[in-house]
């Protein structure tokens, strides 16, 4: 990864952080981009915008962390609930990789980097908001996988399960919830960040150079394996 430029969107927390503290000491150069950030680090996902500023001119990896955690019963959602989580996570994410694919394909191995949840294939109630505009990230992940590869950008997706970072915090507010989630995962546990940026390394590395359009489950086996 030394001196490749990689652009993580949504990186002052959570599995965005934890990328960037992995990346570091690989040699990658980072450019950094979130809402609350300053100058050209500041970026607002859910405005309208055809460029973002500060970009390299040539972009070898991408990654867009911004997601939303709204669960409850279908009849509570408003219209308006499904419109901002399909917004942050999909509309979001088509405006980056819009402003950003003229230095994408500057690049001559690219890789981008979404994310989904373990909602999108398990099915979990309560999650019909999130894992629809989920379910939308995958879809486009793998229309882009295969209208890109012609110029060698790899599109893959981290489809991840309960993860303990900030936007996480009121389902792991106390050790009662915390027990709850561990049991649910045949693995005995919830998810860490560094769990899941270790595989967002890996698909942004050379190492995974032959792999696109793939959705990969890190999920404690949640979406595939039955605990005990």
């Amino acid at each position: 990864m030394t001196n490749k430029n990689i652009v993580i969107i949504g990186g002052n927390s959570g599995i965005g952080k934890s990328i960037i503290e992995k990346l570091g000491p690989l040699g990658a150069n980072i450019f950094s981009y979130h809402r609350t950030g300053e100058g050209v680090s500041h970026l607002d996902i859910t405005e309208n915008f055809d460029s973002i500023a500060g970009l390299p001119e040539v972009i070898d990896g991408l990654v867009y962390c911004p997601g939303t955690i709204s669960l409850k019963p279908f009849h509570r959602f408003a219209i308006e609930d499904f419109q901002k989580d399909y917004d942050v996570n999909f509309l979001g994410a088509v405006r980056v990789l819009q402003a950003s694919l003229k230095g994408l394909k500057k690049s001559e191995s690219a890789s981008v980097v979404l994310f989904s949840t373990v909602a999108v294939k398990v099915g979990l109630g309560f999650h019909s908001s999130i894992s629809s505009a989920k379910g939308a990230v995958e879809s486009l992940a793998k229309s882009l996988a295969s209208e890109w590869a012609p110029n060698k950008i790899r599109v893959n997706v981290v489809a991840p399960s309960l993860t303990d970072t900030p936007l996480a915090s009121a389902l792991l507010g106390n050790e009662d919830k915390k027990e709850a989630s561990n049991k649910r995962h045949p693995l005995g546990r919830y998810g860490q960040p560094e769990d899941i940026a270790g595989a967002a390394v890996f698909l942004l590395s050379q190492d995974a150079a032959w792999m696109t359009g793939q959705i990969l489950h890190l999920d404690g086996g949640m979406s595939s394996v039955k605990g005990m």
